[in-house]
């Protein structure tokens, strides 16, 4: 895979893990990249989570932890409740209840990802 191949050549001469999303402006803009782990700390600084609930915050950190860890394609399916974690906040459905519903929380994983890409 072309990212793979990418992040491999990029990541050998840093040390570190990068996300597409920043080894594609790094190529095409010469920005500086960012690792996964320092964009969700970025997020985390700015308080982004003050308008959640106690346990949708804590869903949403460990999100933030999965994205660090593992990237973005796996914090945007559901099934994600279903492993640790997260079932120690509840079952999927408690999860998404605590958000105020399946869209809600969609909602909520997608204005995360903006967090993430958007500055």
């Amino acid at each position: 895979m072309f990212f793979d191949a990418l992040a491999d050549e990029i990541g050998r001469q840093s040390g570190k893990a990068f996300d597409p999303f920043d080894l594609v402006c790094h190529v095409a803009w010469d920005m500086p990249p960012l690792t996964r782990k320092e964009r969700a700390e970025q997020v985390k600084k700015r308080n982004y989570f003050t308008r959640y609930g106690e346990q949708a915050r804590q869903v949403l950190e460990a999100l933030l932890d999965k994205y660090a860890d593992e990237g973005v394609a796996h914090i945007e399916e559901t099934q994600i409740l279903t492993i640790a974690p997260f079932t120690e906040f509840g079952t999927p459905l408690e999860i998404i209840r605590a958000f105020g519903g399946l869209n809600q929380y969609q909602q909520a994983v997608h204005e995360l990802e903006d967090a993430l890409y958007g500055g």
